[in-house]
């Protein structure tokens, strides 16, 4: 049995004093959540959004949590849930209802989609409660602390996994979070960052993950392949045994993270997995990178990453740690932008911008680090587009016969509305941003496209037109019109509405060629 970790934390985070109130109260504060700037493979997908255009509620108790799941008119129903205060086994029961599958033991999140859930005011601390996410998509979290979660001992909780996510999880964005423990497996922990069952889509951005036996997998075993496609950036890894993280199976992408005290292994990649590692600092550790534990062998693309006093192994049976010289040992695509931080200043920016209670503040890709901005596009992402003459684009509208989907729609309309040729019907989001696609069976060319509003539509404010197939953005900037871009050939392409002013009316998604 591999020793448990050696925690150097002089002490945790005390307890808050909590109110003691189990409901919501609703709000129409806008959360301090920066939704907008998601990144890595959560925007692949159809993006994630969590419950950006729904209701915003306040919680202090688990409960509440519960309580506002429940309290949704669906299970899709998008809303945000603001956290603030201490949530713990003591505040936190079982709610039921037909648009939410709760729990008492954790944070459930199992069944239901367009959720948000970020951390408040004085922060939020989940005192050994974890939080499960099961049969879900679309999932935001965002600054908050998860600490202490146990499998064995008292009291237990998601079998010990601060964060689990498994069973057909889709488009989760998990960022400026604080996960730790106390210990290792011996000590009743497990991991901070799980996922299993055919999990896909996610990220972990900015976040700060320590003093724990395991970081976190993907797959729960050799033969679980089914997952995959999951960015790790601008994390800290502290004092971890093993897992930063474990992959089988599936792609990873890994980039400017700083590992601090890796003491056992590092990125393990096995069964099959490929790992892009770009520009990471890797610093007082052993066997940061390699397939360990097993004789199924993973891969990796290494690129600008930094390994200061490090350590290696050597090779043998189980063991196949990368160095001490890394070599890339396969090509890793990697479809959407990103900007990378040079591996030197990698330690100095994580440490201003990682984990919850640090403003939400992020890396431009200079080293500098940048308060957020919900409505800025991020870095990139092209200047606004001036949308050009009113008059419809000369040609055929491609749109006539494609195909449409979207993000959660408003009752009474369709998507179909908007590629059907008729101005007097229209696709309107469910609350005032969203999205809306148009698309094809096979790939089609298009540099212009015409957003056509109806009678009694809100004001489009920020808008962005994505390639869908690749997550590229092709064009941004405010209200309606005809949005000219270089050509590109595509399968898919989406409209995002970023602000607004009422709920907008898209009449017709116009798409040409010329």
């Amino acid at each position: 049995m591999r020793r448990a970790v050696a925690v150097r934390l002089s002490a945790l985070l005390a307890a808050g004093a909590l109110t003691a109130a189990t409901g919501v109260a609703l709000s129409t504060t806008t959360a301090s959540a920066a939704t907008g700037g998601v990144t890595g493979y959560a925007t692949q997908n159809g993006g994630t959004t969590g419950g950006a255009g729904g209701q915003t509620v306040r919680a202090t108790t688990g409960t509440a949590i519960h309580q506002a799941l429940c309290g949704r008119a669906s299970s899709s129903t998008p809303i945000t849930i603001q956290v603030e205060g201490t949530i713990n086994h003591g505040n936190t029961t079982k709610v039921s209802g037909t648009s939410c599958n709760t729990a008492a033991d954790k944070i459930e999140l199992k069944q239901v989609s367009n959720v948000t859930i970020v951390g408040v005011g004085n922060g939020a601390v989940f005192d050994q409660l974890g939080i499960h996410i099961r049969e879900a998509s679309n999932i935001v979290i965002q600054n908050v602390t998860v600490r202490n979660v146990k499998k064995s001992g008292s009291p237990t909780s998601n079998g010990g996994d601060a964060i689990g996510m498994e069973s057909d999880v889709r488009n989760v964005w998990v960022d400026h979070v604080t996960l730790e423990a106390s210990g290792g497996e011996s000590e009743g922990y497990d991991g901070l960052f799980d996922m299993k069952d055919n999990t896909q889509y996610v990220t972990l951005s900015y976040s700060v993950l320590r003093n724990s036996g395991r970081g976190g997998l993907i797959g729960s075993s050799e033969s679980d392949r089914s997952n995959g496609y999951v960015t790790f950036h601008h994390n800290l890894y502290e004092n971890i045994d093993s897992r930063a993280p474990l992959l089988r199976g599936g792609v990873a992408h890994i980039y400017n993270n700083h590992y601090k005290r890796l003491n056992e292994s590092g990125i393990n990649s096995r069964a099959g997995a490929r790992a892009k590692v770009d520009n990471n600092y890797f610093e007082d550790s052993k066997d940061v990178l390699g397939t360990f534990y097993t004789d199924e062998a993973g891969y990796w693309q290494v690129g600008g990453n930094v390994f200061d006093n490090v350590t290696w192994s050597s090779r043998g049976g189980d063991n196949n740690p990368a160095g001490p010289n890394p070599t890339s040992n396969t090509s890793v695509s990697i479809p959407y932008g990103y900007t990378l931080d040079g591996a030197n200043c990698v330690p100095a920016v994580v440490a201003q911008t990682a984990g919850a209670n640090k403003g939400l503040k992020v890396s431009d890709g200079s080293c500098t680090p940048q308060n957020p901005d919900p409505t800025d596009p991020g870095p990139t992402d092209p200047g606004p587009t001036d949308p050009g003459p009113t008059d419809p684009p000369a040609g055929t509208n491609l749109s006539l016969g494609a195909g449409a989907d979207g993000s959660s729609k408003a009752s009474g309309t369709s998507y179909g509305n908007v590629i059907d040729g008729n101005t007097s019907t229209y696709w309107s989001p469910s609350g005032s941003i969203g999205s809306v696609s148009v698309k094809w069976g096979s790939a089609t060319t298009v540099s212009k496209v015409d957003i056509r509003t109806a009678s009694g539509s809100g004001t489009i404010g920020a808008y962005r037109v994505r390639n869908h197939d690749t997550g590229a953005v092709l064009a941004s900037g405010s209200g309606a019109g005809v949005i000219s871009f270089p050509p590109v050939s595509l399968k898919k392409i989406t409209f995002e509405i970023t602000s607004a002013s009422g709920t907008p009316r898209i009449a017709e998604f116009e798409t040409y060629a010329n």
